[in-house]
């Protein structure tokens, strides 16, 4: 007997199969990439396509929406391959920037992300020089509250003088 496969996911692939066999059914569906939609035609409408993945990958990350956000960054990436690369600088960084987000989960990279430096249209890139002045100093130590006078009755903690005692 033909059955189809039973998913309420609408990314996978809809597999036929025979029997109740649950481990080989399983294996024949896949969860869709994102790299298999259809991409526009004009160049034009493939990069507000790209624009609008990079919106909705941000949005996805911020929310916590790991399945989404993957599923978006692949569709990014095929859009990405679909465009010349000097009309996507902008967007390639923001995509690395998007990815290393996704990828650092827990750590102090997933809450603040770099400032993004204004994209060159092309010509020779140059390093930043470090200023050695910065980097010698180290940051002073955070300033101890004041708390205040405060009494500890020491008698009744056990620290009493021994000539009171």
């Amino acid at each position: 007997m033909v059955r189809r496969s039973q998913t309420s996911n609408p990314r996978s692939a809809v597999v036929l199969t025979s029997g109740a066999d649950w481990r080989t059914r399983a294996a024949g569906q896949r969860r869709g990439s994102g790299a298999e939609f259809p991409l526009p035609r004009r160049q034009a409408a493939k990069i507000k396509a790209l624009q609008q993945t990079i919106g909705v990958i941000r949005m996805a990350i911020n929310a916590k929406r790991r399945p989404q956000a993957r599923y978006m960054l692949s569709r990014a990436g095929a859009l990405v391959k679909a465009l010349p690369a000097d009309l996507t600088t902008q967007e390639r960084e923001q995509l690395s920037l998007l990815r290393k987000k996704f990828e650092a989960r827990g750590t102090a990279a997933a809450k603040k992300p770099k400032s993004i430096p204004a994209a060159r249209s092309g010509g020779k890139k140059t390093a930043a020089k470090k200023s050695t002045a910065t980097a010698a100093q180290k940051p002073a130590p955070a300033p101890m509250p004041d708390l205040g006078n405060r009494y500890i009755n020491r008698a009744a903690l056990g620290y009493a003088p021994a000539d009171e005692a």
